[in-house]
């Protein structure tokens, strides 16, 4: 841990002592953060807080503190992509890790929980639409944290170690991959019982990256069904997103917890779509909140 005063290129301050792109101060979040993509998802979390008390926007992030009861959550809007989560975890850490006047790193470190909900597209034939899917692990297929020093448990480089064996033998390209583990205990909190886990591919795009094809072809287009029967002990494919992988990892270097709470909305393989959206994802958040309030793992301040 770096003991010098942080410059003001790396440590960016607005005069009015908020963090540079989030323009948030210290004490408007709250130690539970909730992650949507979507800015209009941010009123669509809070709507069920009993009261408010921070609403702050600046460009794509939207940020609301509040409680429910005793329990106070803030949810905040990241934009889509691993790019912006970088942004987003490194300015959250700085606001409860730095000490904004010394520019020094705090010697006793928070603690966040962070959950991300989130939509995505199916990759098994047998999850139905409109089914929840909890993160277990993740896979970054973008470049993040080729920037980063990463560790991994031994837990994902076992899974990673028969991925590649998986590719060498299936004829599947071996796009650059980083693997983290989603927070358990988290899991344990927001999983229904018949909601489903398992691993999350985390991609750089939408369309290219996930094997959609409208006017150009996709490389990974003819590989789907190959990745949907890549298998590790218990664990499968199931899902493909665009943010997961740099939330478990911005989460697991900086010392957070991490949960990626997704509602399945397209099915890849059998080629269907939502025909509820809104609700899917308006159950998921009711979900997400009762169980946050529920387990009383989150800041109370």
């Amino acid at each position: 841990m770096s003991h010098n005063n942080l410059a003001p290129s790396e440590l960016i301050i607005n005069p009015d002592g908020s963090i540079y792109h989030l323009q948030l101060k210290s004490g408007d979040l709250a130690q539970t953060i909730i992650t949507v993509g979507d800015q209009n998802r941010v009123e669509a979390v809070s709507k069920h807080f009993d009261r408010l008390e921070i609403k702050k926007q600046n460009r794509e992030f939207t940020t609301h503190t509040g409680y429910i009861g005793d329990v106070r959550l803030s949810v905040i809007s990241t934009g889509i992509g691993t790019d912006n989560i970088d942004i987003v975890f490194n300015e959250i850490d700085a606001l409860f890790n730095i000490d904004f006047e010394e520019r020094k790193i705090k010697e006793t470190p928070v603690s966040l929980n962070f959950v991300r909900i989130g939509t995505s597209g199916c990759l098994q034939k047998d999850i139905p639409l409109d089914s929840f899917l909890f993160s277990e692990f993740s896979v970054g297929m973008d470049n993040l944290f080729s920037f980063y020093d990463t560790v991994s448990d031994q837990n994902t480089i076992n899974i990673q170690t028969n991925f590649q064996d998986f590719c060498a033998r299936s004829g599947t390209p071996r796009y650059p991959t980083v693997w983290h583990k989603g927070n358990e205990n988290l899991m344990e909190a927001l999983k229904g019982e018949n909601d489903y886990k398992g691993i999350t591919l985390t991609c750089p795009g939408f369309y290219g990256p996930q094997g959609r094809q409208l006017r150009l072809n996709s490389k990974l287009s003819p590989f789907l069904d190959a990745l949907s029967h890549f298998v590790s002990g218990d664990h499968r494919f199931t899902n493909f997103e665009m943010e997961t992988s740099g939330i478990y990892g911005m989460s697991h270097l900086l010392g957070h917890k991490a949960i990626s709470c997704n509602a399945l909305l397209a099915n890849r393989l059998n080629g269907t779509f939502s025909a509820k959206p809104e609700a899917t994802i308006e159950r998921l958040i009711t979900q997400v909140l009762d169980g946050l309030v529920s387990n009383q793992s989150t800041d109370t301040q």
